[in-house]
């Protein structure tokens, strides 16, 4: 079962990709890197030159034995990191 959320997190990577991050004062590891792809922002819909894209993540981490799948989003406009989506 997912479950949609579109929190503000902190993320560390390594190579481009996330290692860890914070979600909820808690510190995540990523265990692995399930899926990743890039989505090009539209400029005509934000009137900007240049909108950057959007990069996501599918990956398993935990705050320590527990281990889930989540979706993380960093918007290289803004540079912001959310956590879109979690699975149980």
């Amino acid at each position: 079962m997912s479950r949609l959320y579109g929190d503000p997190i902190e993320v560390w990577t390594r190579d481009g990709d996330p290692i860890q991050f914070v979600w909820r004062d808690r510190l995540y590891l990523v265990r692995r890197v399930l899926d990743h792809w890039v989505v090009a922002r539209e400029w005509w819909k934000t009137g900007e030159s240049d909108p950057g894209e959007r990069r996501f993540w599918r990956v398993e981490a935990g705050p320590g034995r527990e281990v889930g799948s989540y979706e993380l989003r960093f918007d290289t406009a803004g540079g912001d990191w959310l956590l879109l989506r979690g699975w149980d």
